[in-house]
């Protein structure tokens, strides 16, 4: 669910049958806008698995699943013209005395890309890029062999990061590409969201200077106009799309999250791996081993507006990046980083005892500073302090209600009323389940109502937009803000090098008395 408007919200839905539909919240009529997956045959049903709204609803992006294929579908919402039908909705049945059952016909939805799982294009040179794509798709083949569960994807939308980036014709605050990683891939992939021109035939033109025919025309049509110096070539229209850029990773992806900016991509290895790229530079700002390194991460994210020592501000004055790292046996970790900061992680929660203790919500509060809200399987509600790790307040219903499904939560947080919702259910004996189910109540909680919050409130919430102020426009800023990265910390990867090779001198020295022993041993026997 997202707001559109002042009072219009758009939500997208997936039922049981795997059909998504987009409804519009307007005067407080619910209409139905668009039915996304219309069944054309029972063997050919595309079946939604998740689908996400953009925030502002102008982009949703669906993972899709039809005949044991699976692909990532990303449309675009024509939000100004539904808000314009929206208004005339309500003058139309006062006008012709219309029934709420009528059929109204809405702006229809556009799709702009459908990205499948990575494939080497047949006849295309050897290159970085196709290298990592190649040796991805073998660890994936194997990853599916051993896993019962198909092949999924996990998307984000990405703000523009720097100038080079950035059409012309884009409007600020909307994505411009969309970061994926695929179940069993060690690659994250970026893809532009920008569309060409179409003829209306299904054919997508590309146009390029007429002086470099030769090197496109084995590959596509081509047609060129010698007198404008132009050339233009066609691809159809449901040619799988190459990914834009790259992120090669020595561990398997398991979780990810992107900052409020998007500046930030926080990825979930395996072996408890964590590793933080720099959309900027295109290179990673951290990598961090978790403390538990037996237990699999299960979610990273990243918590807003996190304050900077005084420590790390003398040895670099950078804005410093919190990541929160849950694993799957309850512990959660704080990892704060930053360029030239000296990567620290922390334990916030401890693994708890009682499989009743482990969380199943952890989720940070944009108005509040480094504060996270966490729910337990045995219902209990608090937020924690991820700086010095103490339990602010816990969070709870009346006495005559608990929280409903604390295994999976229904809630929402609304971060302009800064109010927290969460369902509840009575406090009945399995015997009245009927009851139950028809007394469930949704409980509000105001956090700008009680002073215990005050100390924690950010004094300005800006939206993402307005945070991206470092801006490279040409590939000679970017190399430069590498270039100072790497001075920044050349102290620290120094000291790494240091401790590397005395544990590589220990291991020599190891190896060596080994063999040593075992000679000693045989002579012995002898």
């Amino acid at each position: 669910m997202t707001r559109m408007a002042e009072m219009t919200y758009l939500l997208g839905t997936v039922d049981d049958m795997g059909v998504s539909r987009v409804f519009g919240l307007h005067s407080g009529v619910i209409h139905l806008l668009s039915a996304i997956n219309i069944m054309e045959g029972v063997n050919k049903r595309s079946i939604f698995v998740t689908f996400d709204l953009h925030e502002g609803g102008r982009y949703g992006a669906a993972s899709v699943s039809c005949n044991g294929a699976v692909w990532l579908e990303v449309y675009q919402f024509p939000v100004e013209a539904w808000l314009r039908e929206l208004e005339v909705v309500p003058s139309q049945k006062k006008e012709k005395n219309v029934s709420e059952g009528s059929d109204m016909k809405w702006s229809p939805v556009t799709l702009m890309i459908k990205i499948f799982p990575p494939t080497v294009p047949a006849g295309k040179r050897s290159d970085f890029l196709t290298s990592c794509l190649a040796l991805d798709i073998i660890r994936s083949s194997r990853h599916q062999k051993t896993q019962e569960s198909p092949s999924s994807c996990t998307q984000h939308f990405l703000l523009p990061c720097d100038q080079s980036t950035v059409d012309s014709r884009a409007r600020p605050g909307l994505p411009v590409a969309v970061a994926v990683w695929w179940s069993g891939s060690h690659n994250l992939l970026q893809y532009l969201l920008q569309t060409a021109p179409n003829d209306g035939r299904g054919k997508t033109f590309i146009f390029f200077s007429f002086k470099y025919s030769k090197f496109f025309a084995p590959f596509y049509g081509v047609l060129g106009d010698q007198q404008n110096n132009m050339l233009f070539c066609f691809l159809e229209a449901d040619v799988t799309p190459l990914p834009e850029m790259l992120w090669p990773n020595a561990k398997e992806i398991l979780c990810s999250a992107v900052s409020r900016c998007t500046c930030y991509i926080a990825l979930g290895l395996e072996d408890a791996l964590v590793c933080i790229w720099n959309r900027q530079s295109g290179a990673p700002l951290s990598i961090v081993l978790a403390p538990e390194g037996s237990s699999p991460l299960s979610r990273v994210q990243f918590v807003d507006s996190w304050p900077v020592s005084a420590q790390a501000c003398q040895i670099a004055p950078t804005k410093a990046v919190g990541v929160l790292v849950s694993s799957k046996n309850g512990a959660i970790y704080t990892v704060t980083t930053g360029q030239g900061m000296q990567c620290c992680t922390m334990q916030l929660i401890e693994r708890p005892k009682d499989s009743r203790d482990l969380p199943t919500v952890t989720m940070t509060l944009p108005f509040l500073q480094a504060v996270s809200l966490v729910v337990q399987r045995s219902g209990k509600m608090f937020l924690k302090d991820v700086l010095n790790r103490s339990t602010v307040c816990y969070l709870t219903p009346p006495s005559s209600y608990r929280i409903a499904s604390p295994y999976k939560p229904v809630y929402a947080l609304n971060a302009k009323q800064r109010a927290l919702f969460i369902r509840g259910d009575p406090e009945t004996d399995c015997h009245d389940l009927s009851k139950k189910r028809n007394q469930s109540g949704l409980f509000v909680f105001y956090f700008d109502r009680s002073d215990i919050f005050k100390p924690h409130f950010l004094s300005h919430l800006d939206p993402p937009r307005q945070q991206t102020t470092l801006c490279h426009g040409s590939l000679e800023e970017i190399c430069n803000l590498y270039l100072q990265q790497r001075a920044h910390s050349a102290d620290e990867r120094n000291k790494a090098l240091v401790q590397t090779w005395g544990k590589l001198q220990e291991t020599a020295a190891g190896m060596q008395q080994t063999p040593q022993s075992h000679k000693h041993l045989k002579n012995y026997n002898i």
